[in-house]
């Protein structure tokens, strides 16, 4: 079975906003890009990715456009190994990071779905994983500076069946809100994407210690001080989490033989998709840490990630990015009810996106 094709296209989701906007860097939040990869073969089977687009998708999208999917045109498209490792070698002058390893990412997601739609079987059955219907989900709020919306989208999400919250704040008082709203009965996890230095992270993971947060998120600029992070680890007496900014298997090995983390993630739309989150899952119990991967996404990237997650030999929360949508390609696929996601059961991914809404 031959690749014949390998195309890509970006889909802009409006978001159906009841509260206060989200903002990054002081702009306003009002939509998700969506980076969809579609695989053709000869035999007529066709698998889609998704590579990480979120404000960088044309860097992305060239990649794969002009270097990546023409190399894999001609190759046979169950080779997934062999593929994926030719290209991390063939472009390992162009970067282990960023756009090479996004679109990387984007394709070899494809494949897992080809490969489950030729098995016959859903991904996460294909990858070794006993039947699952659902699993938990944690609503992951935008970032909105405030501690009155914080207050209100952390009461609409435990509304909603939600147990776990995780916030994107970087001062106290939104975290306290989030807290007081909650109670004790729900778990609450930061992430503050890489703001401070190690002492400032150390003085604010002390800071916010009273407020029994599960883990906090990267809490150390920049991503790869590893070494930095095991001092908040050991210091700040919070649990910590990090990975969706490393590249490779390679990235998560340093961390983890420094001693930074309690919760690894890997995003598998920006690590080099299934075939290596697999890889960091599998290297990460050697070392005792726990696997939570990152999923701010909401095509078959999250799917991708459901299915990891659901071949796993314990329960792991899905991460699900706090944000609704009036539609989107994947419908109620991305959509959780009461806190838990459905495990698609279909071949391969599960679910194609809507061909007609494209």
């Amino acid at each position: 079975m031959k690749i014949t094709r390998v195309e890509t296209q970006v889909v802009t989701l409006p978001m159906v906003i009841t509260g206060a906007t989200p903002r990054l860097r002081d702009r306003a939040v009002t939509s998700i890009d969506v980076l969809l990869v579609r695989i053709d073969t000869d035999e007529g089977i066709s698998g889609w990715g998704e590579s990480f687009g979120h404000r960088i998708f044309p860097a992305t999208r060239a990649a794969i456009d002009t270097v990546l999917g023409p190399m894999c045109v001609g190759r046979e498209a169950t080779q997934i190994a062999a593929i994926h490792d030719d290209l991390q070698r063939l472009l390992h002058g162009i970067g282990r990071n960023g756009p090479t390893i996004y679109a990387l990412s984007g394709i070899d997601i494809a494949l897992w779905d080809i490969a489950g739609k030729v098995a016959g079987l859903p991904l996460y059955r294909l990858l070794g994983g006993g039947p699952r219907a659902d699993l938990p989900a944690y609503a992951s709020l935008l970032r909105y500076g405030d501690a009155k919306a914080v207050a209100f989208y952390t009461e609409q999400a435990l509304k909603r069946g939600y147990r776990d919250i995780k916030l994107h704040e970087i001062t106290l008082p939104e975290v306290k809100a989030a807290r007081d709203v909650a109670g004790a009965g729900a778990r609450i996890m930061l992430d503050t994407n890489c703001p401070w230095t190690v002492v400032e992270a150390v003085e604010m993971a002390r800071r916010l210690a009273p407020l029994d947060l599960r883990w906090l998120e990267e809490p150390v600029f920049p991503p790869e001080n590893v070494e930095g992070l095991a001092l908040v680890r050991q210091r700040g007496g919070i649990p910590t989490a990090a990975g969706e900014n490393y590249g490779t298997v390679w990235d998560f090995r340093r961390a983890f033989e420094a001693g930074a983390l309690d919760y690894a993630q890997p995003s598998v739309t920006k690590i080099g998709g299934v075939t290596e989150l697999r890889r960091v899952t599998t290297l990460a119990e050697t070392f005792g840490v726990t696997v939570v991967p990152h999923s701010a996404y909401f095509g078959p990237g999250l799917l991708a990630s459901i299915h990891c997650i659901a071949a796993m030999p314990g329960e792991t929360l899905v991460e699900r990015f706090y944000c609704d949508f009036a539609e989107n390609p994947l419908g109620a696929a991305i959509d959780p009810v009461n806190g838990r996601i459905a495990v698609p059961q279909g071949p391969g991914l599960g679910v194609d996106p809507d061909l007609r809404m494209l």
